[in-house]
């Protein structure tokens, strides 16, 4: 679906929202911001370091809004077709054998190669 095909008025669907990879990114960065709040002062006896945390939160959101970015270009829908069967090289002709049945091919005997 590209934006052309969206009626004004509807809401987006979540892959095409903008909604979904801000929260993503959002999440990454308070987690960021909180491990290097805890972790860079060094223990409770120093100062929370509030530079380091904001720069870890502004980098945190900015890498996965770009991989969320990213991740979502690149999405394509499957092809109807690719949905139909029951799997890939199934045969109940022969069971136990990967692959198709060759033409003139007989029955397998246990004593076939002497």
């Amino acid at each position: 679906m590209t934006v052309a095909d969206q009626t004004q008025g509807e809401p987006r669907k979540m892959r095409t929202s903008v909604k979904g990879p801000l929260m993503f990114s959002a999440f990454f960065a308070v987690l960021a911001f909180v491990a290097v709040l805890i972790f860079a002062s060094g223990g409770s006896a120093k100062a929370p370091r509030f530079d380091l945390a904001f720069t870890g939160a502004g980098i945190a959101f900015i890498v996965s809004l770009v991989v969320a970015a990213m991740l979502s270009m690149s999405h394509k829908e499957n092809a109807d077709h690719l949905g139909k069967g029951s799997g890939v090289n199934l045969s109940s002709k022969r069971p136990g054998h990967r692959g198709a049945a060759a033409p003139g091919d007989g029955p397998e005997t246990p004593d076939a190669g002497r």
